[in-house]
């Protein structure tokens, strides 16, 4: 154990420990990261982990939210709504595939080791949801056609999902931030100008 530790404050060392598991969760998975394993991690004592956070399963659960909620605000913090439609999609996508890219560990705890694991189905889709209604807001600031409610709802749940795809191929090094960010932009630019029925008829069109 390192020396010096007990002098930590609580908050600290609750950080401190966290920051162990989730390093130990995203290499290794929930199912085969030991207590043993983080707390050597984390350089202290089991006892004290447990002390702390009494199971795996609470120490998985606090890790999982700490993640969420960071990713959640340090993506919404970027977020301007007083940029144009194209600035405010682009700034934003960029902060989400950056974000992902700096935060590759928590990526993996919150989407692919949160999601293999029933018992933190529910903090998932709790935390999912946060993650759709920021996403709701982007396309209701920037969208060019009048929406339903409902249709943005599905475009939201729709963008998402494909978010979510791209994240994870970034986290593992499949591809990189600006391939991912751009190919978000020109798949989310396109739903909000809408579908070629919503836009205005090109002269050529108008013409003929």
């Amino acid at each position: 154990m390192a020396g010096g530790t007990k002098r930590l404050p609580r908050a600290i060392r609750e950080q401190q420990m966290l920051d162990a598991a989730v390093q130990m969760f995203s290499v290794n998975g929930y199912h085969e990261t030991s207590m043993d394993a983080i707390a050597a991690e984390a350089q202290i004592s089991k006892p004290m982990l447990y002390l702390y956070y009494g199971s795996k399963e609470d120490l998985f659960g606090a890790c999982l939210n700490r993640e969420m909620s960071r990713f959640i605000d340090g993506v919404r913090a970027d977020i301007d709504f007083e940029q144009s439609p194209k600035d405010l999609l682009r700034n934003a996508i960029v902060s989400f595939m950056r974000y992902i890219d700096t935060n590759r560990a928590s990526w993996i705890v919150m989407y692919t080791q949160a999601t293999s694991t029933q018992a933190f189905a529910q903090t998932v889709r709790e935390g999912r949801e946060r993650i759709i209604e920021l996403v709701a807001e982007l396309v209701r600031a920037g969208t060019r056609s009048p929406r339903s409610d409902a249709d943005i709802d599905m475009m939201a749940v729709a963008l998402v999902g494909a978010g979510e795809a791209m994240a994870t191929r970034l986290s593992t090094g499949d591809t990189d931030v600006e391939a991912a960010a751009e190919l978000m932009i020109n798949l989310f630019w396109l739903g909000l100008r809408g579908a070629p029925a919503d836009r205005d008829v090109g002269p050529n069109l108008a013409a003929g």
